[in-house]
């Protein structure tokens, strides 16, 4: 038998009332085989509407892949964000939980050799779908997290000729008008610096596994997790 690690995150967690689970599993189970006998285990999770992404040891895999004994095992609803990477244009990655210093963030790619920086601050609003908002909770899976985070700012120094490309994003509480990501982008030219900012911001959005919560004035949801896609297709 496999001895396996499980993790939960945002509505998931809290259909099945857990975060983390260990449970044993044949030799030669499936992530997706997991996730069927989880549905079993909590009603909950085969109520949901929502897609599931899976990823073993923080990256992303099929339903297909087989598991060994230790397997640490996520199950990822849709996504809705300090180290810094040994790649040149990479800078500094992190996800906090105090405010983000945008200034500091443009310090971080500044370069003499930059005729360009671009930056976007992602920020909370106080309405949205016509509901008062009152304010964010963002939840992440850290490691994982911040592995995609540096894939993807790998890849935009890959498709344009950036200088330096630095990321942060914010989980808890976050405020109204606060910012909850920030991405600061430095190039010899400003076409490369909007284009891979832009980029930067739409591909998180996509594979980074963090979620966020809205609480309004009468309820709450979970945002990304009814609006966004996985990059994998996963079993119901």
């Amino acid at each position: 038998m496999n001895r396996l690690r499980i993790r939960l995150f945002a509505t998931l967690r809290e259909r099945a009332g857990a975060s983390e689970l260990v449970r044993e599993f044949p030799e030669g189970a499936t992530v997706a085989e997991v996730w069927a006998s989880l549905k079993k285990e909590f009603p909950a999770l085969a109520s949901s509407r929502d897609s599931v992404s899976f990823a073993v040891n923080q990256e992303y895999v099929r339903g297909d892949f087989r598991l060994n004994d230790g397997d640490e095992v996520a199950f990822i609803p849709p996504v809705s964000g300090g180290t810094v990477d040994p790649t040149p244009w990479v800078g500094p990655i992190r996800i906090v939980r105090e405010p983000i210093d945008l200034g500091e963030l443009e310090r971080e790619v500044a370069s003499p050799s930059a005729g360009a920086l671009c930056t976007f601050a992602g920020t909370t609003r106080n309405e949205n779908a016509g509901r008062r908002v009152i304010r964010l909770e963002y939840e992440a899976y850290e490691p994982m997290a911040l592995s995609e985070l540096r894939k993807l700012a790998e890849e935009a120094g890959r498709r344009w000729q950036i200088v330096r490309i630095a990321i942060a994003h914010r989980i808890g509480l976050v405020d109204i008008g606060e910012v909850s990501v920030a991405i600061a982008v430095s190039a010899a030219h400003r076409a490369e610096a909007f284009e891979a900012c832009r980029f930067a911001i739409d591909r998180l959005k996509e594979i980074v596994p963090i979620w966020k919560k809205e609480y309004f004035q009468g309820g709450e949801v979970w945002v990304g997790c009814q609006t966004s896609h996985p990059p994998h297709p996963a079993a119901k």
